[in-house]
Parts: C-alpha cells; structure tokens; sequence
C-alpha cells in the first residue's frame, strides 16, 4: 500500500493515483470521495449520492459537511497538480457560499483551481455541481500554507 511518506517522495503528481490511495484511508475513503478528470492547474473529484451522507432525513439532501470535504481534498490536489509534487500542507482557510441545496439522489463534483503559489501558500477557487458548472451548488475560495519545505 501507498503511503503519505511514499507520495512525497515521488517524482510528479498523479491525482488518479493519490485518491485511489485515499480512498483506502481517513475521512475521503469514508465518505467515497472518488476521482473524476484533472488538467495542469485542477482537478475534478466525485461525490456519489448516499443515505449516510444525508443531512435532513425529510429533504434527502447531502449535508454540508461531506461537500466541504470534497471541495477542500479537490482545491489540495489542485495545488499539487500545478507544482506537480506532493506538498504537505494545512488548510489556511476556507470560504464556502452554498448558492443552492443539492440535488436528492444526484453525483456532486467538485473542481479546485489553483491560481497562484507562492513561498509558503497555494490560493484556489472552485465549484461544486451536479455536471453543469454554471448551476453550482457552491462557490469555494481557499488558502493553504505549506507546512515542510
């Protein structure tokens, strides 16, 4: 099995890989946090529709919580993807503007964007829809500070 010592030793970075790793340990494996596309500065992640992820039994729709999940593993690998290396490194902060409830029974898909680094912090952005990005469930900004070198 892959580890987190294994990935950052590791020459490039390959989101496919990493949350295939991931999706065998800790809070995204649990949740089914599955991989979807990438490019040079972002990267797409899955949130199947399930039961236990319900907020409100009566609505039937995906607590915030699990969405906030995947939109901040989503901005992280954003970041590695456009170093393209794995970087330790913390969750600065994190603004999230639900626009609208999900939709019962529906995919989420969550993209990060990264769109600047510097010495100590990646600076990202994202979306999370249901597969039409200008119908967003939630608009995402974010900061993370790297944490080793």
């Amino acid at each position: 099995m892959t580890t987190v010592a294994d990935l950052s030793q590791m020459k490039g970075f390959d989101p496919k890989l990493f949350t295939a790793y991931a999706s065998q340990v800790g809070h995204g494996g649990a949740l089914g946090i599955s991989y979807h596309d990438h490019g040079p500065d972002w990267v797409e992640l899955g949130l199947d529709y399930h039961e236990r992820l319900i907020g409100v039994v009566k609505s039937g729709v995906i607590a915030s919580g699990p969405i906030i999940s995947l939109m901040d593993m989503a901005t992280s690998m954003a970041i590695w993807v456009k170093l393209n290396r794995f970087r330790h490194q913390a969750t600065l902060d994190m603004r999230v503007d639900y626009l609208r409830p999900a939709t019962p029974g529906k995919k989420i898909v969550g993209r990060g964007e990264c769109y600047a680094v510097t010495k100590s912090v990646g600076f990202v952005r994202g979306l999370a829809h249901e597969g039409d990005p200008s119908d967003p469930v939630a608009n995402v900004a974010a900061t993370f500070m790297f944490t080793k070198p």
